[in-house]
């Protein structure tokens, strides 16, 4: 039975219904038809991720390459910044990694240009690297620990050297072999060489 009185439930329920837009069915079948031909256009996407896979796989081989050349030398080991990073946190597992810090404060306190920062940058690396009881002191002997001490009175570029050079060479002799034989260097090399051997089998 149709209602025909004012007021009526079902008769403002129809009205609601019909008073939907039309366009509604045609809207949706509008963003369908865009989201399809998004979806079925793989060359939108394919050349940045082509590009980023060779990218990739060219620092890869750049990377294993660094990392199997640390090992024929230190000098290797400390022009590669991945092998910097590499030692140093393997220092940090011997609780000597002020050595190798002292020896980037020196490298770069060499590139100081300014006499006024010369100076002020040297007091801080003494004070905080070579000084007896120094905060993060390095192992060095008495007698080039004086030296250095009175090579800040006239502060050059290479008021550090022979303490940086001791430094090193402790490192070398020392650290250095011991790295080369970690567990974390060993996995390294591993990645490395079947990194190689992957390009190989694919050429």
């Amino acid at each position: 039975m149709s209602c025909w009185m004012p007021g009526c439930p079902a008769l403002s329920m129809c009205r609601g219904l019909a008073s939907l837009p039309i366009t509604f069915p045609e809207r949706a079948k509008d963003l369908k038809t865009r989201l399809g031909i998004l979806l079925h256009k793989p060359e939108l996407g394919h050349g940045i991720g082509t590009s980023s896979k060779l990218l990739l796989g060219s620092r890869r081989r750049d990377s294993s390459r660094e990392v199997l050349e640390w090992r024929e030398s230190f000098d290797q080991l400390l022009k590669s910044k991945s092998g910097v990073n590499a030692f140093h946190t393997f220092l940090k597992t011997e609780f000597s990694e002020e050595n190798l810090d002292f020896w980037l404060a020196c490298e770069d306190f060499k590139k100081t240009r300014s006499k006024t920062k010369l100076a002020s940058k040297a007091n801080r690396i003494f004070e905080e690297f070579v000084q007896s009881e120094a905060p993060r002191e390095v192992n060095i002997d008495h007698e080039t620990r004086e030296i250095t001490r009175k090579n800040l009175s006239g502060a050059t570029s290479a008021c550090f050297n022979e303490a940086q050079a001791k430094t090193r060479t402790l490192m070398e002799k020392d650290s250095y072999p011991r790295f080369l034989k970690s567990a974390s260097y060993q996995d390294m090399t591993k990645q490395a060489t079947s990194r190689g051997t992957s390009k190989r089998s694919h050429t």
